[in-house]
């Protein structure tokens, strides 16, 4: 108990300050809330590799490392991060806190996105049963740390039946620390009406210095909706990056998220998705790329607990240097989840002898009128490939550059938000190890 108290006892004081300053603003149930997570944050403590979740990601630099918590962040006039979309709509939030110079003006009927301290201080009730619901029963520390701490996000609401044309970006961006390394706990809700249509971006990024990024995002479809959503983590090398999110889909509603993890020292990302209606599907696709010593970690869970829903997921890594990676993936088959039809794969490439992977496909079938399948592979360049590749006059670095590009750009093209896509592609080409340049293949 004593190690535990010693890890968590620099957030006490933060959190105490935190309910302090919003004591005329917080309504009872939230403040019942935070005090619950806070208290299961201080009992637990930081997960350590004895957790089989944690099994091989070690939180220790993390642990140890005293963060700040800042005052509100001044936004910077130009800032870096933001995507280039005139086309699209965005909120933008600097170390979790909204930015209202930075965001767009008025949003198109029938979608509402504010910032989620302003729902919270004048409509209450419209929050109240939502937080944390789509997050299971034990979301786990850093989840905790973030109920307890968060001050600010986004809030998205479709209305039911209405179609939104334009990307929505939920653009996150880390300030450069003033006085040390700093945490903040970004956090958003999205809520997608009946028989509605959306397609979000979650960008972050941030500078190449120490610092903790712990978000939370949950996003619930009713009936009927359609959401597509990105992730795209771009933070520096010296950040942390946790996540975690929490999926529900109604009945017949169609949920897609592709992951895209460029930066960061220390990430891992967490998606609970659950379905609560016949007939929905979802898609997970997912890439990491990283070398030097970054270590990325995704963790997904797809609960089928209705019957006649259809999953698909597919997540792909590619390590160079001393780099490590780590995939669990968990689809979960209820007993009266009949008629379901799940896949999963999981791929990585390893670009050197030091990279490593870890990839842990799970399935749990409690339906015998099911059909699931998962599979993983690991391994290097393709020898044979090589072979031909330099018997065409291809030298060895960019007959090396070209397989990877190949391996990646399987999922690459799948993007359908040009601004994440071409992100995607020229990080990827920056980073082969021959420098493939700008002669990619489409």
């Amino acid at each position: 108990m004593t190690a535990v108290a010693s890890e968590t006892g620099t957030y006490r004081a933060a959190f105490e300050d935190l309910l302090a300053r919003r004591a005329s603003r917080e309504p009872d149930w939230n403040r019942v809330l935070r005090e619950s997570a806070f208290a299961r944050f201080e009992g637990a403590g930081f997960p350590t590799t004895r957790l089989e979740d944690w099994k091989y990601t070690s939180v220790a630099p993390i642990a140890r490392t005293v963060f700040r918590h800042e005052p509100q962040a001044e936004a910077p006039p130009e800032p870096a991060g933001v995507p280039a979309d005139p086309a699209g709509l965005r909120i933008v939030f600097v170390d979790g806190h909204h930015a209202p110079s930075l965001s767009t003006g008025p949003m198109p009927e029938g979608l509402e996105v504010t910032s989620l301290a302003t729902v919270l201080a004048e409509h209450p009730g419209r929050l109240e049963g939502r937080i944390g619901r789509t997050l299971g029963e034990d979301p786990g520390t850093f989840v905790h740390l973030n109920t307890a701490l968060h001050e600010d996000g986004a809030f998205v609401s479709v209305a039911p039946g209405t179609v939104v044309e334009p990307t929505l970006y939920l653009v996150f961006l880390a300030a450069e620390p003033r006085s040390g390394p700093r945490a903040s706990y970004p956090r958003a809700l999205v809520l997608a009406g009946r028989a509605s249509q959306l397609r979000l971006v979650e960008s972050y990024s941030g500078p190449d210095l120490p610092y903790l990024t712990n978000a939370v995002t949950e996003i619930v479809l009713e009936d009927g909706a359609v959401v597509d959503h990105y992730k795209l983590q771009r933070e520096g090398r010296s950040a942390f990056h946790v996540a975690a999110m929490g999926v529900a889909q109604g009945r017949s509603s169609r949920f897609s998220s592709f992951s895209i993890a460029l930066g960061g020292g220390l990430v891992r990302n967490d998606v609970n998705q659950s379905f609560e209606g016949e007939g929905g599907e979802c898609v997970l696709n997912g890439l990491f790329l990283a070398d030097g010593t970054q270590h990325m970690d995704t963790h997904t869970r797809i609960d089928h607990a209705r019957p006649h829903c259809t999953s698909r997921e597919l997540y792909k890594g590619v390590l160079d240097g001393s780099a490590r990676g780590v995939f669990v993936g968990r689809i979960l088959v209820r007993q009266d989840a009949q008629k379901t039809d799940a896949q999963q794969t999981n791929k990585n490439l390893l670009l050197s002898r030091d990279a490593l992977v870890q990839s842990v496909p799970q399935l749990e079938i409690l339906a015998d009128d099911v059909k699931c399948r998962h599979g993983s592979t690991t391994g290097q360049l393709d020898p044979a490939a090589l072979f031909y590749l330099r018997s065409r006059g291809i030298d060895e670095a960019s007959a090396r550059d070209l397989l990877t590009y190949a391996f990646a750009s399987d999922l690459v093209r799948r993007i359908e938000v040009d601004v994440v896509r071409e992100t995607v592609a020229a990080h990827l080409r920056g980073r082969l190890p021959g420098g493939l340049g700008e002669e990619v293949p489409s």
